[in-house]
């Protein structure tokens, strides 16, 4: 047989079968999502999710997180502790089986636990897997057993190694370098997750601890999370940044059909909405039935009390279900038994029998407030008259830039400088900050896929202005008519055609300082509230110009920070070329020519783009509310300690 014939043939000596763990090492990503820093970080919330499984079946209050020094994890709880007796199908451990067997734990038995988190149901075998180094120790019956694995494999047989009074599990691993992208943990990413995770399950203490850095008293980082009041605290804490309209939290936790649903709300000043919904610790950033359900509740109960009480009849104003969560911040919490997962990532609930019980829970939960805070129900129904009146000016702005768009032909905006080719997937559109840098950048582009789109000055900021504002501004307009998408309907204002989007990459480039960074910002608000599908699909980029240039004599390179610069610095010196040593520090796009911004900035060879992600909706609602709110000096502290760019102004 040719070798041609022998790649065409097609037996049963094709079929492969993967044993063990070998699936998940083979296919990572069908397991823990991706192998870059979101699947990294999902092996810890694996691991946490466990414990809090013990907390939510009631044998588990703490729980403790370290970041080790090699960017190993520890996670610890004061659960019962994983069986370590010999399993009766298996004839081994029953905690080997654990940490080797995909699919295999109490999470199965509904007598063990009747409701479970993660969200692809592989555990801790799944990370077991993907770790070049794991120890499971176990705490039970008075004694300690452990036993270890490398990548999946045990070492050894559950062993027994001392006494102790003590109960619950000890895992500590390293991500397999071979797998990921990067295996250095995000402090910040994690206490997010730790703290969300707080908040929705009441009474359990959560401890992270990073024992790579100390601080200057030189005690290591570290954060408690703890939560008495659970999902009212939890919209306090999204809401800080924003102006309250209620003096008090909206407030119900109960069972309705067998199903515990939690639910908190509040309303404040702002125009934006900011609901999240969780399924057994998940957020479940698509909805799905329970978010319909708390929109049907809401809806129902705040228009019968609109129109009891006379409210409307005054304005003589139609009110729709967006304009009840104008200013709406909640968090929904509801425990399933089994939860179905729809929707592209898997994070849209789907059981239809949790739409009525949440419902009927927002329904009564509102009703009983409303008729107890006579005062704060009338500055709702206000509030929801207000958006209506937007909502209807927001749909004339509406109609004025699709008119504009149909009169001027092709609709697109006259400061756009497009590409030749028609293809979303290869073309790109770069937002510049100024005509200036915009001129260079038209320069240097490759005419064949970059677009440029000058922007001037800062745009307006999304956060605090009505929505017939947004669809009014200029600048707004025309990355709108640019990018190609509708500007909403008026059932849903944010509702974006993504098959008439124009480029699949959407590049931001401003100048490396303070101002820089603002706008950057500026435009990154306007695009999680008004585009979020586009971020959440990975169309969203950063550019990082360089900070400086050093050059000796004909040899030249760029630096993106002070380390490398001055790095380069001590390079040349030690080149032994007879020129003098120059650095020329870049205070803005202009300063470059067009041939440094392509090579440094908009070459695809050589230039770094930083995607745009939402690791943590909720943590993403409270950044923006905080940096876009009326506090000018947090946005400018957060600015200045997150932002990378160098001291230029001194």
């Amino acid at each position: 047989m040719s070798e041609q014939e022998k790649k065409q043939d097609y037996s049963a000596g094709n079929i492969q079968v993967l044993e063990g763990l070998e699936a998940v090492r083979k296919r990572p990503a069908m397991y823990i999502g991706d192998v870059g820093v979101k699947g990294l970080h999902h092996l810890v919330y694996e691991v946490v999710d466990n414990s809090i499984d013990e907390a939510l079946a009631g044998h588990c209050d703490t729980i403790s997180v370290a970041i080790n020094e090699d960017n190993s994890i520890t996670v610890r709880d004061n659960g019962r502790g994983i069986p370590t007796a010999m399993h009766p199908k298996e004839k081994k451990s029953a905690l080997e089986v654990v940490m080797t067997v995909l699919h295999a734990g109490g999470k199965f038995d509904k007598d063990t636990y009747k409701v479970s988190g993660g969200l692809h149901g592989v555990g801790v075998s799944c990370v077991n897997a993907l770790s070049s180094d794991l120890r499971a120790t176990v705490y039970r019956e008075g004694k300690i057993f452990q036993q270890e694995y490398k990548i999946g494999v045990p070492q050894y047989d559950v062993k027994e190694i001392g006494a102790s009074d003590d109960r619950g599990t000890e895992v500590r691993f390293l991500p397999d370098a071979s797998i990921f992208e990067s295996t250095v943990y995000n402090y910040d990413t994690l206490a997010a997750r730790m703290r969300e995770l707080a908040f929705l399950n009441k009474g359990i203490t959560i401890t992270l601890t990073d024992l790579r850095h100390t601080d200057e008293e030189g005690k290591h980082i570290g954060e408690k999370f703890y939560s008495e009041n659970g999902l009212n605290e939890f919209v306090q804490y999204l809401d800080r940044n924003r102006e309250a309209l209620l003096t008090d939290t909206v407030y119900f936790e109960g069972e309705k059909d067998g199903i515990p649903v939690e639910v908190a709300m509040t309303y404040n000043t702002s125009y934006t909405e900011n609901i999240q919904a969780y399924v057994n610790n998940i957020n479940t950033h698509e909805g799905g039935t329970h978010l319909s359900g708390f929109r049907r509740g809401l809806t129902n109960t705040l228009k019968k009390y609109a129109t009891e009480s006379g409210m409307l009849a005054k304005e003589k104003v139609e009110i729709e279900g967006d304009d009840f969560r104008e200013g709406l911040t909640a968090v929904v919490s509801v425990k399933v038994a089994e939860p179905q997962f729809e929707g592209q990532t898997k994070t849209k609930l789907g059981n239809r029998e949790v739409t009525a019980p949440v419902s009927q829970a927002v329904s009564q939960m509102l009703a009983d407030y409303l008729e107890e805070h006579p005062n704060e129900a009338k500055t709702i129904v206000q509030k929801v008259i207000l958006a209506a009146k937007a909502r209807q000016a927001a749909r004339k702005a509406r109609e004025m830039v699709q008119r504009k768009n149909v009169m001027s032909g092709s609709g697109l905006p006259g400061k756009l400088a497009d590409c030749s080719s028609k293809d979303p997937a290869e073309c790109e559109i770069y937002l510049v900050e100024g005509d200036s840098a915009g001129g260079t950048a038209k320069q240097g582009r490759d005419r064949n896929f970059q677009a440029i789109m000058p922007l001037r000055g800062k745009i307006l900021n999304v956060e605090k202005a009505m929505q017939h504002k947004i669809f009014e501004n200029e600048e707004i307009k025309n990355i709108y008519t640019a990018l190609g998408v509708r500007v909403g309907t008026e059932e849903d204002s944010k509702a974006l055609n993504l098959e008439k989007l124009r480029y699949h990459k959407v590049i931001i480039m401003c100048d490396a300082d303070v101002d820089g960074s603002h706008i950057e910002t500026l435009i990154l608000t306007f695009f999680f509230r008004y585009m979020k599908e586009m971020v959440e699909k990975g169309y969203i980029y950063i550019a990082t110009p360089p900070l400086y240039q050093v050059k000796k004599g004909a040899k030249s390179q760029y630096a993106w920070d002070d380390n490398q610069r001055d790095r380069l610095i001590q390079e040349m010196k030690g080149s032994g070329a007879e020129s003098s040593v120059g650095v020329q520090r870049y205070k803005g796009l202009g300063e470059m020519n067009a041939e440094q911004l392509w090579e440094t900035t908009m070459n695809p060879e050589f230039r770094t783009l930083r995607q745009v992600t939402i690791e943590n909706a909720a943590e993403c609602d409270q950044v923006f509310s905080m940096l876009m709110g009326e506090d000018v000096p947090p946005r400018r502290e957060f600015i200045e300690r997150n932002a990378k760019y160098a001291n230029i102004d001194v």
